[in-house]
């Protein structure tokens, strides 16, 4: 079993690699660009656990203890096999 991990700044804070990938892109010539905000992604892999909703909450506890900063980061988990 593996879970994904998405990991946002939650609205409201500011994201200074986000603006820099933002100038960048424009520096580039990509017109029209713009609000661009930057995460992090995250796979786990659970080989010893089979069910799937056990494996959320267990990863979904990962994310409240370390994985995420849940002050200024929003997150979600998705379980596959």
């Amino acid at each position: 079993m593996k879970a994904k991990v998405h990991i946002t700044l939650k609205n409201g804070v500011l994201d200074p690699q986000g603006k820099a990938v933002e100038h960048a892109l424009l520096g580039l010539g990509f017109d029209g660009v713009g609000g661009v905000r930057q995460g992090k992604y995250i796979e786990v892999d659970l080989p010893k656990q089979s069910d799937k909703a056990k494996a959320k909450s267990q990863v979904e506890d990962m994310c409240k203890k370390l994985l995420a900063n849940t002050v200024i980061e929003n997150f979600s988990v998705e379980v596959v096999d």
